[in-house]
């Protein structure tokens, strides 16, 4: 039975636990429940680097088990439950491969969802672990949409079963900031709204009808769309600082004033980029709104001394050269007005030889490896493919690279070491691809010779991992990254015959 809105701040009833003496069967479903989480906790004492009290040969589970092993077992997971905090369970299960067991993420919300007394920190990791489960369960093409309850409740039917999707009254303050989201475009808006502080507030607020199956549907979809929102203006803002880094150091600038981002005066082109590319989502630790708040104000701020520097440069082309030695005023030259840059991009980049020729668009400008990666990634999610095809197309200048299913889903639903390694087998086959689309256009090499170097570094890279991932008897990992390595191969052959 759903409680009503006016029971929003009540604690929710713990339902009682029959003190009838559990079935054989029902002892069979805890322990398989048991021996399916097992596996997370070991991951996490070995994180927080607590005590495991079983040796190194005990900790594969036997299929059945006495009372005795039950109880230490149990005991041992609730003492753990008691130390691990929640950004310590988000970073284990993001940063490992436990995020892709779906019957493991499904034990472990139960686990914590059937906990008679419940702690706000058990509510905190609740709420992060259905989102996880949604994340990994939601079809690819639920990623490029704009969900609704009725999706939410179909992902996570195998959780919380058949769910009410009527909205309850006291989560639309939810609703309307998921409203909102659809208007950001860049970071500088959302981080002008307080919307994780106001989800939080909504959540705390809630007490027990937190738990209500409704609710969570709606918990779910708020905070899943919040930080899809959040890595897509993330990622667009550094594809433009990345670009833009490219834009300096193609006129000369090897020095820029970062002190927008609290860097000095003079701080190298190379050291900034070297700053885009390892930049880390700010949600791998504890984070409040504030924190977060602050990892996106120095990517802003990043952004912001990138612009400046591209401006000078526009300022100082835009200035007519005085001649010499002759202080005479000279007449002013017609200046041509640049438009404006789109909002959300770089204010341009002037030419600086006279009667330059804009540069073909079939040539490739994007030919570093994290900068292909993003492009290849926003390409994915601008133009979903359509379920079922076993083929995508992306371009890269001039070049047409074909993706398999398994190498699209590296990149738009899957984590973990082997979606690693899948995507970057698809970056070095497009840098090898889009290379030698730019040699065959311009007659210069340069581009190519770096992109055979990366692409044989990767090749033997990926054969080690598709050896690994045989010795684990891993069969679709070995078989996907099988054909993505000889596809990496082929495309490197044919560079070679230029």
């Amino acid at each position: 039975m759903r409680l009503g809105d006016n029971d929003v701040n009540k604690t929710l009833t713990t339902p009682k636990v029959s003190t009838t003496p559990k079935t054989s069967a029902a002892k069979q479903a805890e322990w398989d429940e048991i021996r399916a989480v097992f596996p997370i906790y070991l991951a996490i004492a070995k994180q927080i680097e607590a005590e495991v009290p079983f040796p190194q040969d005990k900790r594969m589970l036997p299929e059945a088990a006495d009372a005795s092993l039950l109880a230490k077992v149990q005991n041992w997971l609730d003492t753990l439950d008691q130390q691990v905090q929640v950004y310590q369970l988000r970073h284990l299960l993001q940063m490992t491969t436990l995020n892709a067991s779906e019957s493991g993420l499904r034990a472990l919300i139960l686990r914590h969802l059937r906990k008679p007394a419940k702690s706000n920190t058990d509510r905190d990791k609740i709420d992060f672990l259905l989102v996880q489960y949604f994340a990994l369960c939601a079809p690819a093409k639920i990623y490029h949409k704009q969900i609704d309850l009725q999706d939410a409740a179909v992902v996570m039917k195998g959780v919380l079963g058949d769910v009410d999707t009527t909205p309850l009254e006291w989560c639309e303050p939810l609703e309307k900031m998921i409203d909102s989201l659809r208007n950001f475009r860049s970071l500088r808006d959302i981080l002008k709204t307080n919307f994780i502080e106001q989800g939080r507030k909504v959540k705390e607020s809630a007490g027990g009808m937190f738990y209500d199956p409704s609710a969570l549907l709606a918990f779910i979809r708020f905070n899943f769309l919040l930080r899809r929102t959040l890595i897509e203006l993330m990622h667009a803002d550094l594809i433009a600082i990345r670009s833009g880094l490219a834009q300096l150091e193609t006129s000369g600038v090897r020095i820029i004033d970062c002190h927008h981002v609290g860097l000095s005066a003079t701080e190298p082109v190379d050291k900034i980029r070297k700053m885009a590319d390892e930049w880390k989502q700010p949600f791998q630790k504890a984070y409040t709104e504030r924190t977060v708040s602050q990892a996106f104000d120095k990517l802003l701020g990043l952004r912001t001394d990138v612009e400046k520097a591209i401006e000078k440069i526009a300022t100082k082309v835009a200035e007519p050269a005085k001649p010499a030695g002759n202080t005479s005023k000279q007449p002013a030259a017609a200046k041509k007005t640049e438009p404006a840059a789109p909002r959300g991009q770089m204010a341009p980049v002037v030419e600086t030889k006279e009667k330059a020729q804009p540069p073909s668009t079939d040539i490739p400008v994007i030919l570093d490896f994290e900068s292909c990666m993003e492009a290849i990634w926003e390409q994915l999610i601008a133009a979903p493919p359509t379920r079922g095809r076993s083929m995508t197309t992306i371009r890269l200048g001039a070049a047409r690279i074909l993706m398999s299913s398994w190498e699209v889903s590296a990149f738009v639903s899957e984590d973990g070491f082997a979606a690693e390694d899948l995507r970057r087998a698809v970056v070095a086959r497009a840098l090898v691809t889009a290379a030698v689309e730019s040699a065959k256009e311009t007659g210069n090499a340069t581009s190519l010779e770096k992109s055979l170097m990366i692409a044989r570094v990767e090749i033997s890279r990926l054969q080690e991992r598709v050896d690994a991932a045989k010795q684990a008897k891993d069969t679709e990992a070995a078989v996907n990254l099988g054909i993505s390595t000889k596809r990496l191969l082929s495309a490197l052959d044919e560079a070679e015959k230029l």
